[in-house]
């Protein structure tokens, strides 16, 4: 019986098939669902390992899950069979600041990542919004970046060497220790934003930076979401390269000033939250020029006071996902259409979109996120009780989706494509998604390592 084998592997208690632990591993923060037939919590590579080769054996689907704090459903077992809960394996197993690096475990939390690396003077740059629940081999697997990609980039860009188990259950490394390597095929590249249908990473060797010397948020307020998106172009064109460039719109500024009144935060028909960094120096040259070149377009302009101030804004601007919840209580936000990304240029264009799309649908929509690297985050909430609501939903979404692509953008900047966007893949890679799937075919010929997501197995 395939759960006592089960048992074998990890003991008794780290395996389970009860009704209320099927339930809760059958979802994660999106709409998609499924039901596991297993849930199996191993503690290191090799058990991670015996019980990829026995489902193999079986032909029975994997799926690796860390804290399940995703939004498109790419940790949710749509095709039923093991959920791998890697959220044990957490152990930062090596701090190597001489050659700028750390080994740690799949489970390990980003934000406890940062925390121990801080007394080094060191950081690991990708800043999520959910830093204080996600793991990182969960940020990995679907190059997850955040607030500060502007300057620092995305995930793949610190990611030296993964530890994979395959789907025959043979383990391997991808990379290597050292911060550069150009011998045979990027194999590390390959399994960061796979989203586990390639491999299950097990370990991971992560770059990392000095933390800056300083850092200064600047607060610029605009008459509208468009002209803020304008002004980005401006910043980015005068060569200054912010770490962050966060926009909220007047939507998302009354949400969160109904989610916290103390919060010091303009009234304006968006503000933009410009984060520079670097030497004492560096940081005021650079905040001169971000207030240079936004002069004549900003209504407003100033910067915080401190860190404290700094830190009670980036806080703010951390749970703007829920506040939105606060506008209307009848209204649940609902994780669709959130996470397009588009070129620099077009920012201003795909706003504009975004408001049309939502007096033409007929539904609110807010927009917030990442706008210095083109990452726009649209919030929708609806009454979940209502069939006309959730069409107005499904539709919004799809033209915000087909927009981004005509635009020569992308449906998922750093979300992920799992469930919930797989329809788009074809759309937006009509060329490269055949042999997507031919790399699918060629490492998963059995087709159990997470399918159904991102297009390859429909």
């Amino acid at each position: 019986m395939l759960l006592n084998r089960l048992k074998e592997i990890v003991g008794d208690k780290n395996v389970s098939n009860s009704a209320s632990d099927i339930c809760c591993y059958s979802s994660d923060a999106s709409r998609v669902k499924g039901r596991p037939e297993y849930v199996v919590r191993p503690h290191n590579s090799e058990q991670v390992s015996k019980i990829v080769k026995l489902a193999s054996e079986n032909e029975m689907p994997v799926v690796a899950r860390g804290a399940a704090s995703g939004l498109a459903g790419g940790a949710v077992p749509v095709r039923g069979g093991i959920v791998l809960d890697m959220s044990g394996m957490d152990e930062i197993i090596d701090i190597d600041i001489d050659n700028l690096q750390v080994t740690i475990g799949p489970g390990v939390v980003h934000s406890r990542l940062n925390e121990t690396l801080k007394p080094h003077g060191f950081f690991f740059p990708p800043d999520p919004g959910s830093t204080a629940m996600c793991t990182l081999a969960g940020l990995i697997a679907n190059n997850g970046s955040g607030m500060r990609s502007v300057k620092y980039g995305t995930t793949k860009r610190y990611v030296l060497d993964l530890e994979v188990v395959l789907a025959d259950g043979s383990i391997i490394r991808t990379g290597s220790r050292t911060l550069k390597m150009a011998s045979g095929y990027d194999l590390t590249s390959l399994m960061v934003g796979s989203e586990g249908t390639l491999g299950i990473i097990t370990e991971a060797v992560l770059k990392i930076y000095p933390l800056p010397r300083a850092r200064l948020v600047i607060l610029l307020s605009f008459d509208s979401a468009e002209k803020a998106g304008g002004a980005v172009v401006r910043i980015l064109s005068s060569g200054t390269i912010p770490s962050a460039c966060e926009i909220l719109d007047s939507t998302t500024i009354r949400a969160l000033k109904s989610y916290d009144p103390s919060l010091d935060i303009p009234d304006a028909g968006a503000i933009l939250m410009v984060e520079v960094d670097g030497s004492e120096g560096a940081v005021s040259e650079a905040s001169e020029m971000v207030k240079k070149v936004c002069e004549g377009i900003a209504d407003d302009i100033r910067a915080a006071k401190d860190e404290q101030e700094s830190d009670r804004i980036w806080a703010g601007r951390r749970i703007v996902g829920a506040a939105i919840s606060r506008l209307d209580p009848l209204r649940n936000r609902v994780y669709v259409g959130e996470d397009v990304g588009v070129p620099i240029k077009k920012i201003p264009e795909m706003i504009e979109n975004v408001h049309r799309i939502s007096d033409e649908v007929g539904i609110p929509i807010m927009i917030y996120g990442h706008i210095g690297d083109g990452n726009l985050h649209t919030g929708m909430s609806i009454d979940m009780l209502s069939e006309e609501e959730w069409d107005k939903l499904h539709r919004a979404a799809d033209l915000i989706y087909r927009k981004a692509i005509e635009l020569g953008g992308t449906v998922s900047a750093e979300h992920g494509i799992g469930g919930a966007r797989s329809n788009y893949m074809e759309l937006e890679h009509p060329t490269s998604l055949p042999v997507m799937s031919l790399i699918k075919k060629a490492l998963d010929p059995k087709g159990i390592l997470n399918p159904g997501k991102l297009g390859l197995d429909k």
